[in-house]
């Protein structure tokens, strides 16, 4: 049946909405070809949006003919505030933003393991006071969290996990408490880097790939027709825990050593270099195992070798996700997987192709470190934007 007046501009809204935060301010003539509806249906729907508050003249296109085509039409980016967490062991990192995604301000601290969870959680919520003020903000609308860990698939919450900071669990409510006007939520740190490459980075064109996390700790993120998959406890992708060759033992349900953690963890690659006469300083926050990475790469020939032995390392895990899920495409992400770029990618697919039948393409993360932040704000930004335009 013909959808009614009501849900057919409902439709044709959201549609307007979607186009102009994927491409930016549009005329009113452009967002008539893009969308195939008629001159007076836009110029509606236009008058409709400006009057409900969410979108504005941005501009004039710079046409020779002037008139109601040359105005931009833009969505009005303060209408609500964002802020987004990469919550590590080591510390947190937090950017605020407007509507479409313009970074007001952002800002990251170190938290040490021994300071106890009350310090630490308010050690990490002033920052993010600290930054909202900094960025002008008034009243946060949405937060999106990445922490590592599993997140409850019915409620969506940080579960207790063995090894993690218990301030962790504790920096979600606290949050809420000092923020009661936004919506806070927390997603596993590897399922928002996937996203982010998948929106901005190296899965642009896939709606089917796994991302492997090689960061201080591995993880994996698993995108399957365009869809996130959590898992039926939300462990999807805990490839810490893979048993595999290569290690002194068998990890436990309390600890990943012995895993595939034990073999591409930072602490193990950093551990694999100098074996192979390679030490470098790390950079900041940054995992040292990225550092060697990069190290090994300057060096060119002299690193050869310890390249080759942590791209069979890499291939193990990477063969062991080709066999379950044949997603055609994985993407090596976090430091490590940007530090080692297209020259470790190659060696992993290389090997890759000698150890499974079936046809996988391997990249190079095209956002590292960044894309957990990335993927949070993104998931504000959308998370926000269904409540303000379903009020339509």
């Amino acid at each position: 049946m013909p959808a009614s007046p009501r849900t057919a501009r409902a439709i044709n809204d959201r549609l307007a909405l979607q186009l102009l935060q994927d491409e930016g301010p549009l005329t009113a003539g452009r967002l008539k070809e893009l969308t195939g509806l008629s001159r007076p249906t836009v110029a509606d729907l236009v008058e409709r949006l400006t009057v409900a508050g969410l979108i504005e003249v941005a501009g004039e296109a710079g046409e020779q003919r002037r008139g109601p085509n040359a105005k931009l039409y833009g969505l009005v980016a303060d209408r609500a505030q964002l802020a987004a967490l990469d919550v590590r062991t080591e510390g947190v990192a937090v950017r605020v933003s407007d509507l479409v995604g313009r970074v007001l301000a952002e800002a990251s601290v170190p938290i040490a393991g021994d300071i106890g969870t009350g310090p630490a959680v308010e050690q990490a919520v002033t920052l993010v006071e600290r930054t909202v003020k900094e960025a002008g903000v008034e009243r946060l609308h949405t937060v999106g969290i990445g922490a590592p860990g599993l997140i409850d698939p019915a409620g969506g919450e940080l579960r207790n996990s063995i090894g993690l900071p218990e301030w962790h669990r504790r920096l979600v409510a606290a949050l809420q408490e000092r923020f009661p006007y936004a919506r806070v939520s927390v997603e596993n740190e590897t399922n928002l880097a996937a996203l982010a490459e998948q929106r901005e980075g190296a899965a642009r064109d896939r709606d089917t790939f796994v991302l492997l996390w090689l960061g201080h700790g591995t993880g994996a993120a698993v995108v399957l027709d365009g869809t996130l998959r959590r898992g039926a406890s939300g462990g999807t992708g805990e490839i810490g825990f893979l048993p595999v060759p290569g290690t002194a033992g068998l990890p436990s349900a309390a600890d990943c050593e012995g895993g595939f953690h034990s073999l591409a963890g930072s602490a193990a690659i950093t551990a694999l270099a100098a074996e192979h006469g390679l030490t470098a300083r790390a950079e900041g926050e940054e995992p040292s195992g990225a550092a060697v990475v990069r190290a090994a790469l300057e060096q060119g020939d002299f690193g050869g070798p310890f390249l080759a032995a942590l791209a069979d390392r890499v291939a193990i895990g990477v063969a062991s996700v080709v066999a379950v899920l044949d997603p055609g495409c994985v993407v090596l992400g976090g430091e490590i997987g940007q530090a080692g770029g297209p020259e470790l990618a190659g060696r992993v697919a290389e090997r890759l192709r000698r150890m499974t039948p079936l046809p996988t393409e391997v990249r190079p993360s095209a956002l590292g470190g960044a894309a957990v932040l990335r993927g949070a704000l993104l998931t504000a930004r959308e998370s926000a934007q269904e409540e303000l335009f379903g009020t339509l």
